[in-house]
């Protein structure tokens, strides 16, 4: 089969898909499929044995805003035009974050007449956009942290002054459409809310405000119709970030989770409903807070989830008995199949 494999791109989190996607290529050629490989904001092509090329280095923080300036946005999206496309029999997505993620280039790809892995443009744009899914969460009875959304443009000392009334210290402030814990605080200083709430505004013109639930971290990945054994993430750091997902040594993992069997379940029923209420295709990874009463809150959904060395969807799938080679293969073939 020939396969594309799109990667990179314009986002903050571009180091992790170009590693996501060296891990995709390397596994697919190993499965025996003829690959391209194409990181869109460089135009770059990699071919057969020229994928040691890809960079699978990730820093220990995301790239600064300016460094991604110099991309060209237009010529990023110009997927459809690719040459390489006409005669590939299906594309995998290694982008996480931006156009790659929110919908944007799943939307080219239906236009192309094109099968492509993951979820479809609409449930893309949904699980990028935190406030809609958690409404979708309430809607559908699948317990989330509470939470609060403010525009950049609406921020002033007013609404500083609702945001520390209504919320008790710690929280967590994000941007409302970013992965990878990319200009993300956890704030426990009711005096530093404002300085954590003008960095996520950095990254995004809205912001979520959400409590803080002090437990454990867990993550259930979804693949097909069916969840895979629960993760359980150990961070050095209080908090599960960028330095932590991306640097070798400074988090551990647990999987199978060491968990009570009724909780694991509950887990990965959960993970299905999340999926499905957010209308997800092929594979996701669902992410949960366990308080310290074994109540659960999802936290979100991730329609493209990393494929590195340090990545939680393969360590769920080695739980289950599925080599990374293998895992890549079934998300492949559940593209095709769709």
């Amino acid at each position: 089969m020939k396969v594309l494999v799109l990667m990179g791109g314009i986002s903050l989190e571009r180091d992790v898909s170009l590693a996501s996607g060296a891990a995709i290529t390397s596994a697919l050629q190993g499965n025996g499929h003829e690959v391209i490989a194409i990181d869109t904001a460089e135009g770059s092509r990699y071919l057969k044995e020229s994928t040691r090329l890809i960079s699978d280095d990730i820093k220990t923080a995301p790239p600064e805003l300016g460094q991604l300036a110099r991309y060209d946005r237009v010529q990023s999206l110009k997927i459809a035009n690719l040459e390489e496309l006409s005669d590939v029999d299906a594309v995998f997505l290694a982008f996480h974050g931006g156009s790659g993620e929110d919908g944007t280039i799943q939307a080219l790809l239906d236009l192309a007449g094109k099968k492509y892995t993951g979820s479809g443009m609409l449930s893309s744009a949904l699980c990028m956009n935190k406030a809609i899914s958690k409404k979708l969460f309430e809607r559908d009875d699948i317990p989330t942290p509470d939470w609060m959304l403010i525009n950049k443009k609406d921020f002033d000392d007013e609404l500083y002054e609702l945001i520390r009334q209504e919320f008790s210290p710690p929280i967590i402030v994000k941007p409302n459409d970013q992965g990878s814990t990319v200009g993300l605080s956890l704030v426990e200083e009711l005096d530093d809310y404002r300085k954590a709430i003008e960095l996520a505004c950095e990254v995004s013109d809205n912001v979520m405000i959400e409590e803080y639930i002090d437990g454990r971290e867990l993550t259930v990945a979804i693949l097909g119709e069916r969840a895979l054994p629960v993760v359980e993430i150990l961070p050095k750091n209080k908090l599960y970030d960028y330095e932590c997902k991306y640097t070798e040594g400074m988090c551990a993992y647990e999987y199978p989770a060491k968990i009570p069997d009724e909780t694991t379940i509950l887990i990965q029923d959960l993970g299905l409903r999340a999926f499905k209420t957010l209308e997800c295709k092929g594979y996701a990874r669902v992410d949960f807070r366990m308080d310290k009463e074994g109540r659960l809150y999802c936290l979100e959904v991730n329609t493209l989830p990393g494929m590195t060395k340090t990545s939680l969807v393969p360590k769920a799938a080695k739980a289950a008995g599925i080599s990374f080679d293998q895992l890549i293969e079934q998300i492949l073939q559940l593209a095709i199949e769709d």
